[in-house]
């Protein structure tokens, strides 16, 4: 079968899209997503997503990380299918599409390379020590940290997502820096099980767990800093809840091909 398909990147986060409302691709083979996510031996990508049709929503977002196995919802993943829808001409500037955590609102600049999308409320905040513990539309794990420019991300993280605690279900590790008005992350990402360049999910924990540290409500915004690039996220809080979730960025797409698989 050859595979036509589109890279796209948000913020350094990559991935491979494939427009199958026609299901004419079958989905479910992890050995072939996982060879067309490696950077050696396939196209090279963060995760793979398939755009479907949906009777209630604009499309579907179908989502597997880069080992090829299903995933929870990827926030930069997100934003770059509705980028594509756009360059589809399934959407034009707003779009509602069903994602494996539920409905996602998103609307799209003029140009199709900023999207807002908005992520799911969010009222439990756990700790783990100094950690702060909650779930974005993926688990996420957040703590300050000195000098994250120069920390061994990949060792560390490795180790936090196999302990006895998250080694079964896992979960990503956030490394957090004050930087300016906002923050610098870096982030150990579970089923890529490395470091990515960004994290949509994991910036939008660390945006709302930072606020839970400094007692800070309202309606906030907080920049963000990641390896690939900037990352903002504007939500409300009242001490309770988290509501109104914005993940923004840049998606971008970068080339197309096909490839025989």
């Amino acid at each position: 079968m050859m595979l036509h398909f589109y890279k796209y990147q948000g913020a350094g986060n990559d991935f491979i899209l494939v427009d199958n409302r026609e299901s004419a691709v079958n989905h479910r083979d992890e050995k072939l997503l996982s060879y067309l996510c490696n950077r050696r031996f396939g196209i090279g990508a963060d995760g793979i997503m398939f755009l479907q049709n949906h009777a209630e929503y604009d499309f579907e977002m179908v989502y597997y990380n880069a080992d090829g196995k299903p995933s929870s919802m990827c926030g930069n993943g997100g934003r770059c299918i509705v980028a594509f829808a756009k360059f589809l001409g399934v959407i034009e500037t707003e779009t509602e599409f069903m994602a494996v955590d539920g409905p996602h609102y998103a609307k799209i600049s003029a140009a199709g390379d900023w999207v807002s999308l908005q992520m799911i409320d969010v009222e439990q905040v756990s700790k783990d020590a100094d950690a702060y513990v909650l779930n974005t539309g993926s688990p996420h794990y957040v703590i300050l940290a000195n000098d994250v420019k120069g920390k061994d991300v990949y060792t560390e993280g490795y180790a936090i997502r196999n302990n006895d605690t998250y080694r079964a279900e896992g979960i990503n590790v956030n490394f957090v820096e004050a930087k300016g008005r906002g923050y610098f992350v870096r982030t150990f990402e579970r089923g890529v099980e490395d470091e990515t360049y960004a994290c949509g999910t994991g910036v939008t924990a660390v945006a709302l767990a930072m606020a839970k540290h400094n007692n800070q409500t309202g309606n906030l915004t907080t920049p963000i800093q990641v390896l690939g690039g900037e990352l903002n996220i504007r939500f409300n809080y009242d001490g309770n809840k988290f509501t109104d979730v914005f993940l923004e960025g840049p998606a971008l797409q970068v080339f197309k091909g096909e490839i025989e698989c």
